[in-house]
Formats: structure tokens, C-alpha cells, sequence
């Protein structure tokens, strides 16, 4: 079976720690970004959410690679820590913003209804927590920055980070759990054909454009203007390649 793990305890995963100190990158000019081409005009679709706060691309200690041009560290998108006061409780321990954590627990129950046990592993971590689960991980398995961030964010680059994603298990298969096995699971084939409805989509898809491994149990909530925001640059990437 093929697995790919975060080997790290759920406490870890969510905890509420404090925002992390990022260097910002500062705006572009729209005129210019337009005239130059579609690649310069995502340029500066990035940079306006950086000026509104929406995303803020960042050194890494410990990773000597800098963020591209579009703001991306090793294929990920940075993303803001959501603040404490906007995160409720999911399920034990685990937190989301409201929108998407009410939107997770109607599509949990009409899973139930269809005979299927939807069960939530992870949901938001503080970037504290991210940075433990990509640098402990990648100590222990003597991975280089790169292999890491194939199937983990670097802090600040986290969709867990905003309160909006979540990583789901079929609760009669836990064996399958963060793992590619996942994908042949009843909850995955259900998800397949309903999360859209309740505005969850598949973040990482097999072959995506940001290169990240292929995480069927990863689902970002896009059912409000915030979080449709924060994830615009994504999405776009995804659909236009810039």
C-alpha cells in the first residue's frame, strides 16, 4: 500500500499558536503588469493580495530556496494564519473558520445518510505547528527541502494554516489515511461527486501545476469571498499555468 504520512500526533497538527513574523513583498504597478502579458498580470494579482494582507510570501529559516516571482516557495502559495477568533471547534481539538467548518458538517451528515463515515484527520494549523511537521519530519527521514515540500508546506505556505482545509479519512478504511489508497475508498468516490456542493475542492489533484504530490484526502473549502480569495492564485495557476 502506498503510503504518504505526516508522522506527526493530531495535537500537533492544530494547535493555535502565534502568528509567525513574515517580510513582505511589496505591490507592482497594474499598468505595467497588463502590458507586459497574462504572466505579469498574475504578477500583480498576487501582489494586490499581498497589499490587502491576503497573502504574504516569506523567508524560511532553514530553507535557503526564495519565493519566485508569483510568491510560491517550492511549489506552495503562502497563506496567511487565521485569527484565533474566527476558528471554531470541528470535533475534538480540531478547529476551521465557521463558514467552512458548518459547510463540513452538513456534507459529514449527508454522507452519513448515503452510508458513508467521512472522518476528519486534520483541519487549521498555526504556522508554529506547520513548521515543526516540515522540519522534525524532514530531519527524521534526511529529506532536502524540495523532497519535503512534495507532500508538506513549508510554514507559511500551509492551506491548513487559513482555517479552510481540511484532510479527510473513510472511517471504515482507516488504513487507508494520508495515503494515495485513499482514492479507492468509498468516502474518496462520494467526495468525488458531492464536496462541490458544499464548496469543498480537491487541492492537490494528480499532475497539478504546483507540483506537489497527489493528496486525495486534501480538500480546501472555497464557499465564502475570503476563502475564494486567499485560494484565487491557486486556482488560476491551476487553470491558466501562471
Amino acid at each position: 500500500m502506498q503510503r504518504i504520512r505526516e508522522d506527526v500526533p493530531i495535537a500537533r497538527r492544530v494547535s493555535r499558536g502565534a502568528k509567525s513574523r513574515e517580510l513582505p513583498i511589496g505591490p507592482v504597478v497594474l499598468s505595467v503588469a497588463l502590458a507586459l502579458g497574462t504572466g505579469l498580470a498574475a504578477l500583480f494579482l498576487l501582489q494586490d493580495q499581498i497589499s490587502q494582507g491576503f497573502l504574504a510570501p516569506s523567508l524560511v529559516a532553514g530553507i535557503d530556496v526564495k519565493p519566485d516571482q508569483f510568491g510560491r516557495l517550492l511549489g506552495h502559495f503562502p497563506y496567511p494564519q487565521a485569527p484565533g477568533d474566527q476558528l471554531v471547534e470541528i470535533a475534538p481539538g480540531m478547529f476551521l473558520q465557521a463558514d467552512a467548518a458548518g459547510a463540513y458538517e452538513q456534507m459529514r451528515l449527508a454522507a452519513e445518510t448515503d452510508g458513508v463515515e467521512l472522518r476528519l484527520i486534520s483541519a487549521y494549523r498555526s504556522i508554529s505547528t506547520q513548521k515543526q511537521i516540515f522540519f522534525d519530519v524532514k530531519s527524521e527521514r534526511n529529506q532536502s527541502a524540495e523532497a519535503r515540500a512534495k507532500v508538506s508546506a513549508p510554514p507559511g505556505y500551509s492551506e491548513h494554516s487559513t482555517g479552510y482545509a481540511i484532510d479527510i479519512g473513510d472511517g471504515s478504511l482507516p488504513q487507508s489515511n494520508l495515503s494515495v489508497d485513499f482514492e479507492t475508498t468509498p468516502a474518496f468516490y462520494w467526495l468525488q461527486n458531492n464536496a462541490q456542493r458544499y464548496h469543498f475542492q480537491l487541492s492537490f489533484p494528480l499532475g497539478n501545476r504546483q507540483g506537489v504530490s497527489y493528496e486525495p484526502w486534501h480538500w480546501r473549502f472555497e464557499g465564502s469571498s475570503d476563502a475564494l480569495k486567499r485560494f484565487q492564485p491557486a486556482n488560476q495557476h491551476e487553470q491558466r499555468g501562471v
